[in-house]
Formats: C-alpha cells, sequence, structure tokens
C-alpha cells in the first residue's frame, strides 16, 4: 500500500488582531498589533492591565443564541473557528463516510470563566443555584465535543492538553490519525480563553506577565532585549486535515501538506524550559527526519517566540543546534508580538499564518523588537518590524508549553 499523505484544505480563526482567516492575515502582514487594555472585567487591582482579547466575537454568527449560551467562551471560540475552516474546506458531509471523520482539538486549560462564574453564584447563593450546565461547558473536551456532534463526526474524537503546545500536538495527532488508516478527514487545532480574573491573577502571580501598563503595545516583543514577560491572550483556530486523495477526488483547495511531527518532553521543570533546549531540539528533529526533507531545503520557521527570557534564548539555541549555519539563511517571526500569547490555542494559529505566508509568499514580522537580545543572536533573520517578501517552500512551527512539552509540526508547499 502507497503512503498515505496528509494536507491542510480549511482554515479558521479568531484571534485579537481579526475574526477571520482574511482579516487575521492581512492584520499580520500590515503589523497590526492586538494588544490593548482589557475590557472585560475590572483590571484595576491587577500587576497587569492588559492582554489580547478577541474584539467584537458574536457566537450567534455562527450558531443561534440558545446553543451559543450553552458554551463556555473558549467553546465559542472553537465552533467559531471550526465553522469557518469546514466552510473553507469544502466538503459536503451529506455524502462523506462520518465513520472516517474525526476531531482531534486542544486547550491548555477549558472552561475558566464558567468555573468563575458557578464560584461566585455558588458563595453567594448556595449549591442549589449552581447551572446544569456547568460541567458541560467546563469540561475541556467541550470544543472537540462539540464540534463532533455539530457535523456528525464518528471517527477519533478526543482533546489534548498539553498547555501551550495543546493545538500543536492535537494537529500532530489528527496527522497520525489519517497517515495510521484511521480517518480521512480530521478538523483540528486549539482553543482558549482565560483572558479572565483567575486566569490574569494566576499568571500575575506566577510573575510570568509583562506589565508595560502604560504602553500595552510594545510589551509583546519576543527576542527583543528590553522584553520583560509574556501577553494573555485569547483566541482560536481550527484546520481541516485531509488525505490526499480524498481531497483530490473532491477537488478540494490544498494550503499545504503536513509532512512531520515531533512530540517530545524535557523532564526538567513545570514551567520553565530547559535552558539548552534539548527538548525543543529533538521534537524538531523527529518533525524534520520524519518530513524527510533536507534541512537546508527550509525557508521559514513560525517560533514560538512568547517574549519571555527563558524561552526566546532556550528556542534560539534550539533553531541553531538543529540547523547549523543554515539558521541564518532562515527567516524566524514570532505571531505572539502581535497579539500576545494565547497558550493552548497559539499553536493552531501560528500554523494558519504559516500555510496563509506559504500560499503568499509573504513573512509577517516580528514587531516591536528594537534590539535583538545578543543571547538570541542578532545575526538571525527574525523578520523585525516590517513584512518581507519571501517564498516559501518549506516550514516549521514550535510550541513549547509549561510541563515541559514540546511540538513541531513542518509542512511544505505542494
Amino acid at each position: 500500500m502507497s503512503k498515505r499523505r496528509v494536507v491542510i484544505t480549511g482554515l479558521g480563526c479568531v484571534t485579537p488582531i481579526g475574526n477571520s482567516v482574511e482579516t487575521f492575515f492581512d492584520a499580520a502582514i500590515n503589523g497590526k498589533n492586538g494588544v490593548e487594555a482589557i475590557t472585560s472585567f475590572d483590571v484595576s487591582q491587577f500587576s497587569t492591565r492588559f492582554g489580547g482579547e478577541a474584539k467584537n466575537f458574536d457566537i450567534t454568527q455562527f450558531v443561534d443564541h440558545r446553543e451559543g449560551k450553552r458554551m463556555d467562551r473558549f467553546c465559542q471560540l472553537a465552533v467559531a473557528s471550526a465553522v469557518q475552516a469546514v466552510k473553507d474546506c469544502g466538503i459536503d458531509f451529506a455524502s462523506a463516510d462520518l465513520d472516517r471523520c474525526g476531531c482531534i482539538y486542544g486547550s491548555g486549560i477549558g472552561g475558566i470563566q464558567e468555573i468563575e462564574t458557578q464560584h461566585i453564584r455558588l458563595l453567594n447563593k448556595g449549591p442549589r443555584m449552581v447551572s446544569p450546565f456547568t460541567v458541560p461547558k467546563l469540561m475541556g473536551n467541550a470544543a472537540c465535543g462539540t464540534i463532533s456532534m455539530m457535523y456528525g463526526l464518528r471517527a477519533a474524537n478526543f482533546c489534548v492538553v498539553t498547555a501551550c503546545a495543546s493545538a500543536s500536538h492535537s494537529i500532530g495527532e489528527a496527522f497520525y490519525n489519517i497517515l495510521n488508516d484511521r480517518s480521512d478527514f480530521v478538523v483540528t487545532g486549539g482553543s482558549e480563553a482565560a483572558v479572565s480574573p483567575v486566569g490574569l491573577s494566576s499568571f500575575c502571580a506566577l510573575k510570568s506577565l509583562s506589565t508595560r501598563n502604560d504602553a500595552p503595545q510594545t510589551a509583546s516583543r519576543p527576542f527583543d532585549a528590553g522584553r520583560d514577560g509574556f501577553v494573555i491572550a485569547e483566541g482560536a483556530a481550527t484546520l481541516v486535515l485531509e488525505e490526499y486523495e480524498h481531497a483530490k477526488k473532491r477537488g478540494a483547495k490544498i494550503y499545504a501538506e503536513l509532512l512531520g511531527y515531533g512530540a517530545t518532553a524535557d523532564a526538567h521543570h513545570i514551567t520553565a524550559p530547559d535552558p539548552e533546549g534539548s527538548g525543543a531540539v529533538r521534537a524538531i528533529e523527529l518533525a524534520i527526519k520524519q518530513s524527510g526533507i533536507p534541512k537546508e531545503k527550509f525557508d521559514y520557521i513560525n517560533a514560538h517566540g512568547t517574549s519571555t527570557e527563558l524561552n526566546d534564548i532556550a528556542e534560539t539555541s534550539a533553531i541553531k543546534k538543529v540547523f547549523g549555519d543554515h539558521a541564518y539563511k532562515l527567516s524566524i517571526s514570532s505571531t505572539k508580538s502581535l497579539m500576545g500569547h494565547s497558550l493552548g490555542a497559539s499553536g493552531a494559529i501560528e500554523l494558519v499564518a504559516t500555510c496563509k505566508m506559504m500560499e503568499k509568499s509573504i513573512i509577517h514580522p516580528t514587531i516591536n523588537l528594537d534590539n535583538v537580545d545578543p543571547k538570541c543572536d542578532p545575526k538571525l533573520d527574525f523578520v523585525p518590524k516590517v513584512a518581507k517578501e519571501r517564498k516559501i517552500n518549506y516550514a516549521a512551527s514550535n510550541s513549547f508549553g509549561f510541563g515541559g512539552h514540546n511540538a513541531c509540526l513542518v509542512i511544505g508547499k505542494i
């Protein structure tokens, strides 16, 4: 039997810089900044008072009001991006084999806003007033379950929870699912909505967030010497993965081929990355090895690039160790510079961006990069401030999460 191939045929997203792929990508290429003062709750007592919120989002554009109310915001964002991706891919589920269609979706935190809401209700009104929808709304697998039911997808359906690597691991597991002939079509990605009182205060307590309250739009500055922490954000992105012949048979548009996936653990620290980036190195190496593409043919890396001191240095070290001298011929940029860090959704949002950059032969910039940290190597091309035209034949996207979780995805032009 010939080797099965996996392609990307649908894209959808909701982000702080756009609630569709088109608006998101246009904003990214133009270096638009989505970080602003948080408006969804009172932040006056917080040490960090800004973040990346999805603006003017309305779930009733995608599902009816009653159905939308039964979802936590993280699930709403996931469903909205999934509806976009499924529409984009053009599949007719009426003629599809739904036993061969699945949904594998990630979230690092899940329904934290529902937990907060119901906890307040419990304290103020007592246990009898806690909503019967609490568990279905807060559970991390609510998004993949809801998407599966919306379309009748009966193949593999599960949620991956690996902090900030959740979406990339979900996409990688969907990739394996198709490669191993368990499915022909998988809806996959990640969603997060942790811009909430508990979410924000928890990361403030960790001292991991930027505190540039007077200039929030300059706060997310990956690889810059003046960075002081990451910016919390929300968002979701969905990709449709499909077996190549299945997609070809129905005449689907193909954005890229998914060629490789690497997953490793640092086994080092619950929040800090291995300072040498050894786990990241092995994840990238595994993805490249599976792809079969020589390292010198890679054009672009979408970096995890969080704007934290430890991550940016470790990731830079990993890229240089993997690619050697070719690292200086790569273009590298961080989507998080534009909108902050959407935690468990970030890997999917970044792969959507990478697919569009490959399609359009242009690389979005790493904004706010004034002075590259010497430890991040100023000789590397981080595409500072302004987009760069470049043909991308092969690219990798990195994701690293608390707990020492590492993931890398490799895509190629087809």
